[in-house]
């Protein structure tokens, strides 16, 4: 059984998806990061940089529970767990983990702050949004063209690269992208999109109310010094 720390987050989707395309059972711990539950001492033991999603096998390597965080790494954990939506070929599977990385280093974090200059900073800063904007829109542009010449990101086949970066474009009006201007990136994203397991792993937690993004103690949780206490 995974025991699955979570939020519904484009990190926290990436990993839902993966367990519902490989059967996986699991059960759902809700972290409510506005709240603050990401900084209790409990979910620290397993995700020591209080971030999520991060999960508990516990029928790990030698029968043994085992836990990890950093939702790229959970990915390439099921993948190797399951033998699936990793690729054996050599080339594609080098492939599919230099475009997953390309997730992590890229797509998630310029987007994110993208989302946060555009639609969470107290203060419009032009310099910030237009910056981000433009970053990405550049990298829409790198997806757009890889998928000119593949149908899925790494190679011909879907791999937990699809599903790493999948999530994050599901909001491109919040980050100043008309993804109708990417026409290779819209029909690679509505083809993953209707994927049954897909629809699946987004409807987790997805009845869960959120404050609006003005509200105090929301932001101090996730933007203000709560982050920055010593624990």
């Amino acid at each position: 059984m995974i025991d699955v720390y979570t939020w519904p987050t484009p990190n926290g989707h990436k990993v839902h998806i993966m367990l519902e395309e490989t059967g996986l059972p699991y059960r759902v711990h809700a972290v409510n990061i506005g709240a603050g539950d990401q900084f209790k001492p409990e979910f620290l033991r397993i995700s020591p940089n209080n971030k999520i999603p991060a999960i508990v096998d516990s029928d790990g390597p030698g029968g043994k529970p085992m836990s990890m965080f950093e939702s790229g790494a959970i990915l390439f954990y099921l993948a190797s767990r399951t033998g699936m939506l990793l690729p054996e070929d050599i080339r594609d599977r080098w492939a599919t983990l230099q475009w997953t990385m390309f997730q992590m280093g890229h797509i998630g974090p310029m987007l994110g702050q993208a989302h946060h200059f555009i639609g969470y900073a107290p203060e419009k800063l032009p310099y910030a949004i237009d910056r981000y904007s433009k970053e990405a829109n550049r990298l829409y542009g790198v997806l757009d063209r890889r998928l000119a010449e593949s149908e899925y990101v790494a190679c011909g086949a879907y791999t937990i690269a699809d599903i790493a970066i999948m999530p994050w474009l599901r909001t491109a009006a919040r980050q100043n992208v008309n993804i109708d201007e990417y026409p290779h990136v819209k029909r690679w994203f509505d083809a993953i999109n209707a994927r049954p397991a897909v629809q699946r792993g987004l409807a987790v937690l997805s009845d869960v109310r959120r404050p609006p993004p003005n509200d105090p103690k929301w932001r101090e949780n996730l933007f203000g010094n709560a982050q920055f206490q010593k624990r």
